[in-house]
């Protein structure tokens, strides 16, 4: 009765029958994964994010294929608005250019965003290529979309680099194009100018499109660098994605953007393609879309709570990994709002979340949920309370520590 795309596995994993049985013990839970801010106690908006969502047009129903105008110029100025931007534009696209809205395309979320370039991109089969490790979601979208994954692999030196190489060898006659996750989730690595140049040429000359997934782009961990959007384009045709969700810690709000650019004549024939499928849906609530201009001009307020937060929580547990024989290393980031652990290796990462959350009560990722290829990694979120932060570092280092 069912499709085969839908063939997943629905019993519960290790770790998943372990939280189930810590969630009905009553226990506490110091939970390091959590990533949604809304449940971070931050101190939102309130009264101005109401006010937004306020407006009288709402209560009028006039759909746009692509978004309100309105919205779609408020991204635009959300481009516009990032640092070195004009200098990037003007050098890479011609003065005055920048992003236009008519080549925005609004979406409920970036997983909406995904599918649609997956159904503009690809017949039933082919490929799309993929980092590893990287965000799982991933999975679900390509079997829902009827397309292949082909992971190439980040490798890790003194930092993340790309491995063209096994980039070219996952390259099959049905690869139509390159998933880029800027900054990587959870990695944090940002993709380098001469990186992002590589993949630019390399698509270009093979006829494939690049995919830059974007939402972490505001988190960076130094003030000093200004990471280049793809949203500019360049040889290749290009989609950047990104929403609310990260940009304003707000991902209840669900509206997010595909960018289109690149040649201008591939550029406009996906614009209209992408028109035909959005108008298809029309996903985006109105509310929303009205408000995308004030929601996205309170991001500053809320970026910096999260910055502080990260920088919090990032600075105790350096400090706590940097006392005499800590069995942990942090592994370098650049951005985004995650942590690496490399960690003592004596069984699956699996078992020792288990193990972590029964008898500690702390929850951390496996790193074989980001796909890491090997065991000896666990992946925390940096966003928690930083008390109870801080509590579940020091819990996992004296489980550690007991352990050797």
């Amino acid at each position: 009765m069912f499709s085969s795309r839908t063939n997943w596995r629905f019993d519960l994993n290790l770790l998943a029958q372990a939280l189930e049985r810590h969630r009905r013990s009553g226990r506490a839970l110091l939970d390091l994964t959590v990533s949604n801010p809304t449940a971070c106690g931050f101190a939102y908006p309130q009264q101005e994010i109401l006010t937004a969502l306020a407006d009288p047009r709402a209560l009028v129903y006039a759909p746009e294929s692509k978004g309100l105008p309105e919205a779609r110029q408020a991204v635009a100025d959300y481009y516009r608005g990032r640092p070195g931007f004009a200098d990037t534009a003007v050098a890479d696209m011609g003065a005055g250019h920048g992003v236009s809205p008519d080549r925005i395309v609004l979406v409920s979320g970036t997983s909406e965003g995904y599918s649609y370039l997956f159904r503009l991109l690809c017949e039933p089969g082919d490929e799309i290529l993929v980092p590893a490790p990287s965000y799982p979601l991933f999975e679900f979208l390509a079997d829902l979309n009827d397309v292949r994954l082909a992971p190439y692999p980040l490798l890790y030196d003194h930092g993340w680099q790309m491995d063209f190489g096994a980039l070219r060898g996952a390259f099959s006659p049905r690869s139509r194009a390159v998933l880029l996750v800027h900054p990587n989730n959870p990695t944090g690595s940002f993709v380098k100018p001469d990186e992002a140049a590589q993949f630019a040429e390399i698509c270009a000359a093979r006829e494939m499109a690049i995919v830059a997934d974007e939402v972490f782009l505001d988190y960076i961990a130094s003030a000093a660098a200004s990471p280049a959007t793809f949203a500019l384009g360049g040889p290749a045709l290009t989609f950047a994605l990104s929403g609310l969700s990260k940009i304003c810690a707000l991902p209840q709000m669900k509206l997010a953007w595909i960018v289109v650019s690149g040649p201008e004549t591939l550029a406009r024939a996906a614009v209209e393609r992408l028109e035909v499928i959005a108008d298809t849906y029309l996903s985006p609530g109105t509310p929303v879309q009205l408000a995308a201009g004030k929601l996205l001009a309170l991001r500053g307020a809320m970026q910096a709570q999260l910055q502080q937060r990260i920088a919090a929580n990032l600075a105790y547990l350096d400090g706590a990994l940097g006392a005499a024989g800590s069995p942990i290393t942090r592994l370098e980031r650049e951005g985004g709002w995650y942590a690496v652990l490399r960690v003592p290796s004596s069984g699956s990462d699996e078992a020792l979340a288990v193990q972590l959350l029964d008898r500690c009560s702390v929850l951390l990722h496996p790193g074989h949920f980001f796909n890491f290829q090997q065991d000896g990694y666990l992946v925390a979120s940096l966003i928690p309370p930083e008390g109870e932060f801080q509590e579940g570092v020091s819990r996992l280092q004296s489980f550690l520590a007991e352990a050797r």
